[in-house]
């Protein structure tokens, strides 16, 4: 099958050689000059696990390649349409911007029985829209949605072996005919293996994916709000944590309190999704978002405090070694960081900042470059005040106490992710702090 792909960002990109390790002959189409002279060497713009591989296999083979002419997309049986939706700026809602105008880039370039299918996350609503400028435009192709619900650090597992599918189908039967069709041929090879596929309508295909991130943010705020709780009472949320997490109903993913979540998806989805319920009057259905938006916050200025306080109240001129810069491991994505924040909030405190991370220096230097950013962790680390731990890479959470106390001039940690044994910590000479523990 021939397919484009509109927009090669985070998520176009990977979909792009998901689709071409699949079998299908893939053409990537992204305005950006030097990320498409990027791809079509081989090289990944951004750092995903697994993604090199894919792109130099396939660009080699010539299955993939990748262009700045839309027209290039025309002759494609099936375009997927990837493009972002940024928060607005001064507001809460998505930017359709970036939506509204690949579309109508792509749709001189489409044919009769052709299928434009939006994976961008969008309000609810959109579809049946854009549908209607796919239909105005009288080329006789149709429109479908097809959520994504990749994570970064596993996109490319989460594109070969995702853990459902779902098709959006427009209401008029011949119409979802040819769409659905497509989209079967497209992913043929995954729903062959049985992974399981919902077939369902416009507003159900977009309420699946902003309904997914809400539900995740609102469970990890939910530990951290309980993490406020057993600060308040000296109890300890990582067993709590561990007992409601053997509840079936409840399970304990998702359930580490911390310094909550950030990225380019969850934060943006969530205060979007609030803003769409509004526009439809239904704001009082997910206004509970408002406040898991306001807990999450509130986690970052709780680290900060921590630092604060085994400084002495007093953090100006002091070291504060900052592990992880990324708002994940497995990603150098730094858009909405928590770690990220908690290193500027206390640079703006006037302490020595010295940070690290194994892939998102370069992204956060190029927004912060006011931080002082340490290539290594003993870099980072020597003569430091107090040790704070943000972004839970391997490298940070398996550290020995022992030896790291050796390169610090005091034995403070943070422990924003309540990712170390306390005791082991305490019983190296470390003054440990975790979030809603003992």
């Amino acid at each position: 099958m021939r397919i484009s792909v509109i927009g090669c960002g985070y998520l176009g990109a990977v979909h792009a050689a998901a689709m071409a390790e699949l079998g299908h002959e893939v053409v990537g189409i992204d305005v950006d000059e030097r990320k498409v002279a990027s791809l079509t060497r081989g090289e990944a713009p951004f750092f995903e696990p697994g993604l090199p591989e894919l792109l130099t296999t396939h660009v080699a083979s010539r299955r993939l390649r990748f262009s700045t002419d839309m027209a290039d997309a025309a002759g494609s049986g099936i375009h997927f349409v990837a493009v972002g939706t940024p928060q607005t700026k001064g507001g809460n809602a998505a930017d359709m911007t970036y939506v509204d105008a690949a579309i109508t880039a792509l749709l001189p370039h489409t044919s009769a029985g052709e299928v434009v299918v939006g994976k961008s996350t969008v309000p609810v609503g959109s579809a049946a829209r854009l549908a209607g400028l796919v239909e105005a435009a009288g080329t006789g192709a149709v429109l479908a949605w097809n959520p994504e619900f990749l994570r970064e650090g596993w996109a490319v597992k989460d594109s070969l072996t995702p853990d459902r599918l779902v098709f959006g189908l427009p209401p008029e039967p011949e119409r979802a005919e040819v769409a659905e069709s497509a989209l079967r041929d497209a992913y043929g090879p995954v729903i062959g293996t049985g992974i399981p596929l919902v077939v369902t309508d416009f507003a159900t295909a977009e309420l699946v994916k902003v309904a997914a991130n809400a539900f995740l943010a609102t469970k990890i705020s939910f530990i951290n709000a309980m993490a406020e709780i057993a600060e308040a009472t000296g109890a300890d949320v990582t067993q709590l944590a561990d007992a409601i997490g053997h509840d079936a109903r409840i399970g304990r993913r998702f359930l580490g309190a911390g310094v909550g979540f950030g990225g380019g998806c969850l934060p943006k989805d969530i205060r979007a999704f609030t803003a769409r319920a509004e526009e439809l009057g239904r704001g009082e259905s997910v206004a509970f978002l408002k406040e898991v938006d306001a807990i999450n916050l509130r986690r970052r200025q709780k680290v900060v405090d921590h630092v604060v306080d085994l400084l002495g109240g007093e953090p100006n001129g002091k070291n504060v070694a900052v592990l992880g810069l990324a708002f994940k491991p497995h990603s150098d994505d730094v858009r909405d960081s928590p770690a990220l924040d908690v290193a500027v909030r206390l640079k703006g405190l006037g302490a020595n900042v010295r940070a690290t991370d194994p892939e998102a220096i370069a992204n956060s230097r190029a927004l912060h470059p006011q931080l002082d950013y340490r290539a290594t962790l003993t870099d980072a680390v020597a003569d430091a005040d107090v040790v704070v731990m943000v972004t839970e890479w391997d490298e940070y959470r398996y550290l020995d106490p022992m030896e790291l106390g050796a390169l610090v001039a005091a034995r403070n940690v943070v422990d924003a992710r309540n990712s170390y044994d306390p005791a082991r910590w305490r019983a190296a000479g470390w003054t440990y702090r975790g979030l809603g523990r003992r």
